[in-house]
């Protein structure tokens, strides 16, 4: 195991299935578990007490669900961790309230193992995991309501995520040449090595070019850049 090795925090209410989890990360050198929690409870105190990298997050758990533990760990400005949402249902109202929540991913527990590794690795280099049909369907309820919750508000809405404003092409922030072929590769669903690869230029590179398009389009994260890119045919 690497010094620099990503932490992780496994979030579920079955034994098991932490079990799993902990099995399938721990088989990388770059990873190592650092705790578990049954609930969202549970997974608040642990991500205070352990400071993860990354937290793997049910939805539906006793006490507190995945959803509200989430917002309230985005929400703490002296927490670091990236949340990966893994559950067993594919429902548009645990993805998008997991979204609002603020988590980094979506991932279903029939991914293969392989999967599950490549998403904590994602979650921690600060990149946003969305599977190519999850994409799809963010973008659709995008461009239908104007934001991926058309249920109204959730709770905790001041750790809401941002989505920058979709009113069309003439909202368009200016960004540079080498920021707007940055964002259409992010919008592939690229990494920043990947990006970084194609364009023959530094990692550090990409993730400054990244760092001035969120700024730009008023964007918490990777996700809503897909979003907006999709929304304004830059993808």
């Amino acid at each position: 195991m690497s010094r620099d090795a990503i932490r992780v925090l496994l979030v579920d209410d079955h034994a098991i299935m932490r079990a799993g989890f902990r099995m399938i990360l721990e088989t990388a050198d770059d990873i190592t578990v650092v705790g578990e929690g049954a609930d969202g409870a549970a997974a608040v105190a642990a991500a205070s007490a352990l400071r993860p990298d990354v937290i793997c997050m049910d939805i539906q758990m006793p006490e507190m669900d995945g959803i509200e533990a989430t917002r309230r760990i985005v929400a703490d400005a002296t927490l670091h961790a990236a949340v990966v949402i893994v559950t067993t249902f594919d429902r548009d109202d645990y993805l998008f309230q997991a979204l609002d929540a603020g988590a980094s991913g979506f991932l279903l527990k029939n991914a293969g193992p392989e999967e599950l590794v490549a998403a904590v690795r994602v979650a921690a280099a600060g990149d946003a995991l969305l599977a190519p049909e999850v994409t799809r369907r963010v973008i659709a309820r995008f461009a239908a309501s104007g934001s991926p919750s058309s249920e109204g508000p959730v709770r905790g809405s001041d750790a809401k995520r941002t989505w920058p404003d979709p009113t069309g092409p003439a909202s368009m922030p200016e960004l540079t040449d080498r920021e707007a072929e940055v964002l259409t590769l992010v919008a592939e669903a690229m990494s920043n090595s990947e990006i970084a690869e194609r364009l023959y230029i530094g990692e550090a590179t990409v993730k400054t070019h990244v760092s001035n398009v969120l700024q730009k389009l008023g964007a918490r994260d990777r996700v809503a850049a897909v979003v907006y890119a999709h929304r304004h045919g830059l993808a």
